[in-house]
C-alpha cells in the first residue's frame, strides 16, 4: 500500500490471534503496521510480531526494489512491534538503529544487545535527514510505555504516532473506527490520560495531514475528528451523553432492580441507557462504556464481606485508569449485613472528581416497597436534566 510517493505500508495483519495482549477479545485479529520512508537515504518504520517475520521481511524487501535500508526507526519497545529488531539487523548489517535512550535498555533486556556500534540515540525535537524528507523526533513517555517515540516527516507532513491512535482488528476489517478504537484506548493506554495530553499539545503545532499508527488504519481524512476524541478520552472528558448501568447478579433480584431502574431511565427521557452484565459481557467494552458516558451506576451484591468478584474486577479497572468527571449511583444487595457501596467507594477513594447521587438503592434480599421507592429517586436524580 503507497501512502504517499515515498511512504509505503509493509505491516501484516494477523487473523489468528484470539487474545491481544493476553486478555483483550480480538474477533477481528490485529494489524501490526511498519512502514518504509524511501529517500537518498531509506528508513525503516518499526518491525512485526515474531509470528510474520518472513510474511514482513518478505513486504520489506519487494518495497526496497533492490536497495538497502539505513535506518530502522523504533519507536515503542512492545514485543508486537519489535520482535524483529534483531533479524532486521541480521538481514542488513550495515543499518543503523534509531531510537531512544530508554529502548535501547529495552533491547538488551529483551535481546541481550544494545547495539552500542550501530546505533543512533534520540530524545525530544532531535532531527535526522533522509534527503527531502526531514524526521523529527516527539518524546512520548508513557503513551504507553516510556520509551516510546513518534516521528514527524515534514516534507508529506506524516505522523508516525506510535500506538496512539491505533485500534484493534485486521486493516481489511469493515468496522467503525471509534468503537474498537476506544476500547484499544481505555484498556491499554487510558491509565495516562495526563501524558497523553501533553503529547496532544506538542502536536497541535504541526501540520499534520495524515497519521501512521502501530495498529489499525492510516488515517487521512477529518483529522479532527480522530485528534478531537483522543482529547475527549484523555481529559476524561463525557463522549456521550447517556447512562451506563454495570452489574452482577447472583440469583436474579439484583438483575431486576436493574432492569426496572433502566425502564424508569428511558421513560425519564435519558438519551441513551447501556447494560452490561458484568459476568457475561467484554469487561473491556464495559470500562470503554464506564468512560464514554457522563453516569455510571454500579449495582452489585455483598459477598463474603466484599462485592461479587466481577464487579471487584471492574471497579479496579476503573480505579486503575483514574476514572474521574462522573456521577455514580450505587445499588447493592445484601440479604444480611449490605455493604457493597461502602467497599465499591472506598475502591474509588483515588480517583478524582468524581460526585455521588444523594439517591442510592439498598436492597435486602429482594425489592420491597422501600428498595423500589428508591429506585424511583435515583431514577429522577439521574434524569434531572433530560
Amino acid at each position: 500500500m503507497q501512502i504517499t510517493n515515498d511512504i509505503s505500508y509493509i505491516g501484516v495483519n494477523d487473523r489468528k490471534i484470539d487474545l491481544f495482549e493476553g486478555q483483550y477479545i480480538v474477533p477481528n485479529g490485529m494489524a501490526y503496521n511498519s512502514y518504509l520512508i524511501s529517500d537518498e537515504k531509506i528508513a525503516v518504520m518499526d518491525t512485526v510480531d515474531r509470528n510474520f517475520t518472513d510474511e514482513w521481511l518478505g513486504n520489506l524487501e519487494k518495497a526496497l526494489g533492490g536497495r538497502k535500508p539505513d535506518y530502522l526507526i523504533v519507536q515503542h519497545m512492545e514485543p508486537d512491534h519489535s520482535s524483529n529488531i534483531v533479524s532486521f539487523m541480521n538481514a542488513f548489517p550495515d543499518a543503523q538503529i534509531v531510537s531512544s535512550s530508554k529502548a535501547f535498555t529495552m533491547m538488551k533486556n529483551f535481546f541481550g544487545n544494545e547495539f552500542e556500534d550501530r546505533r543512533i540515540v534520540v530524545g525530544d525535537g532531535d532531527t535526522l535527514s533522509l534527503g527531502k524528507h526531514t524526521l523529527t523526533f516527539i518524546s512520548a513517555p508513557m503513551v504507553h510505555w516510556p520509551e516510546v517515540i513518534m516521528t514527524y516527516d515534514a516534507e508529506d507532513k506524516v505522523l508516525f504516532s506510535a500506538d496512539a491512535f491505533g485500534k484493534f482488528g485486521t486493516l481489511d476489517t469493515d468496522e467503525d473506527w471509534a468503537c474498537e478504537a476506544r476500547r484499544y484506548y481505555f484498556g491499554i493506554v487510558g491509565k495516562y490520560g495526563a501524558q497523553v495530553q501533553k503529547v496532544l499539545e506538542k502536536l497541535s503545532s504541526l501540520d499534520i495531514q495524515t497519521i501512521c499508527p502501530l495498529h489499525g488504519p492510516v488515517l487521512n481524512e477529518n483529522l479532527e475528528y480522530y485528534t478531537g476524541l483522543y482529547d475527549t478520552w484523555s481529559s476524561y472528558g463525557t463522549e456521550s451523553e447517556g447512562i451506563v448501568i454495570s452489574y452482577t447478579s447472583v440469583y436474579g433480584n439484583t438483575k431486576k432492580a436493574v432492569d426496572i431502574l433502566a425502564e424508569k431511565l428511558k421513560a425519564n427521557g435519558c438519551p441513551k441507557v447501556v447494560v452490561n452484565d458484568l459476568a457475561r459481557c467484554d469487561m473491556a467494552e464495559a470500562v470503554e462504556d464506564a468512560f464514554r458516558y457522563g453516569k455510571l451506576v454500579l449495582a452489585t451484591t455483598t459477598y463474603n464481606s466484599d462485592i461479587f468478584p466481577f464487579m471487584r474486577e471492574f471497579v479496579q479497572h476503573l480505579a486503575e485508569r483514574g476514572i474521574k468527571n462522573k456521577t455514580i449511583a450505587m445499588i447493592e444487595n445484601g440479604s444480611w449485613a449490605p455493604q457493597a457501596t461502602k467497599v465499591m467507594k472506598r475502591m474509588l477513594e483515588g480517583c478524582k472528581d468524581l460526585s455521588y447521587t444523594e439517591n442510592n438503592v439498598k436492597i435486602i434480599s429482594a425489592l420491597n416497597e422501600e428498595s423500589s421507592a428508591q429506585l424511583d429517586a435515583l431514577a429522577n436524580e439521574l434524569c434531572i436534566e433530560y
